[in-house]
Order: C-alpha cells, then sequence, then structure tokens
C-alpha cells in the first residue's frame, strides 16, 4: 500500500469513534487523534502483515554446491507443518532439491523421483510427490488427500492449480518453490501461496 493511500485511510475516521474513545480508556489510547497521521493498531496490523509476507519470499541463485544454502533458507521460511508446490520445467532440479533436503534430516538413501509410485516418504516428515500423470480428480480417487494431513513437510511436483486452490482453501500453509535454471546455476524463488 503506497503512503498516501494509508494517510487517506488513517485520516478518515469512523463517525462514532468519540463515543468508541470515551467508553474504553484501552482502546483510547491504542488509537489516534483525528489528527494524528500515524496508523491505528489496525492499521498497524495489517501493515506488519504485509511486511511479514514481503519478508517471506526470497530468491536465491546457487550451484549444486550451494544447494545446502537454499535448504536452510527454506527452512527459515517455511513452517514445519506445510505442502510446498516445487514448480520448474522438466530437468530443473525440482529432486535435486527434494535430496539436498533429505541430506539435511540426515537421511543418506537414495531420493527418487515417485514417478509411478507417485508418493515416497523418507521419515523425519518428509514426503515427496510426483503428479506429472495426475490430476487433482485421480489424486482425490485414490485418497491421497489424507496423506497431506501428516505433519511435516510435503514437496509437490507438478501440483495443479485445482489441488493448490483446494489445500489453501483447506487451510494448509501452501508455498511455492519456482527453479529456474541459468547456465549452471539455478534461481530458487521460495513464497508463500496463502499467505
Amino acid at each position: 500500500m503506497r503512503s498516501e493511500e494509508l494517510d487517506n485511510r488513517v485520516t478518515e475516521q469512523p463517525s462514532n469513534r468519540a463515543t468508541e474513545e470515551e467508553k474504553s480508556p484501552t482502546l483510547q489510547s491504542q488509537t489516534s487523534s483525528p489528527n494524528d497521521q500515524r496508523p491505528t493498531t489496525n492499521d498497524q496490523d495489517i501493515l506488519n502483515a504485509q511486511r511479514s509476507t514481503l519478508n517471506a519470499s526470497k530468491e536465491i541463485t546457487a550451484n549444486l554446491e550451494e544447494l545446502p544454502n537454499v535448504v536452510e533458507a527454506m527452512k527459515r521460511l517455511i513452517p514445519d507443518n506445510a505442502v510446498i508446490s516445487l514448480r520448474g520445467d522438466l530437468a530443473a532440479g525440482k529432486t535435486t532439491l527434494v535430496q539436498a533436503i533429505a541430506r539435511s534430516l540426515g537421511n543418506e538413501s537414495a531420493v527418487t523421483s515417485p514417478t509411478f509410485s507417485l508418493q515416497h516418504a523418507y521419515g523425519g516428515g518428509l514426503y515427496h510427490y510426483d503428479l506429472y500423470r495426475v490430476g487433482f480428480e485421480e489424486l482425490a480417487q485414490l485418497g491421497m488427500m489424507e496423506e497431506f494431513e501428516k505433519p511435516g513437510w510435503h514437496l509437490v511436483e507438478w501440483m495443479d492449480d485445482r489441488l493448490k486452490a483446494f489445500l489453501a482453501a483447506a487451510g494448509y500453509n501452501l508455498w511455492q518453490v519456482t527453479i529456474t535454471p541459468e547456465g549452471d546455476r539455478r534461481i530458487y524463488r521460495i513464497e508463500p501461496l496463502n499467505a
């Protein structure tokens, strides 16, 4: 929100404001006077929420050796229980990122894309899905939607828009990591989808 818009919102006071302030001394100490240009408590909450959303997005450029830095950034930004859409073209490095996450959790077993099994569970609350061949309806018919209830990170390759909409409406912590190749490096954009 631009500061001029915020200034306009702050100076427009409700008509029953004086009555509310007379009734509640706590409200009076938390709100601005009609001539004060500072944001009210509600406006400040809105600004803080906007800032946290902006701060929640991060873009990192990394090569394979720097992939642990991407994983650490994800751990700082993304809650412990979240569904994470991994977005990128074929061979962008989606499964390679999952391998790095599994290694960071102490899992040294082979991490492969679950193209035909749809899901691999690696322990430590790490789940990996490949939905390249499966749409939202088929996933629901297979009873896979309940899998997202398990605590941990659910990393989903090829998540379609209908599944994103369903998960967001159901209140899941929904994030996206977009991977864009740039020579021998990758750009990783980490962002909340339902903040």
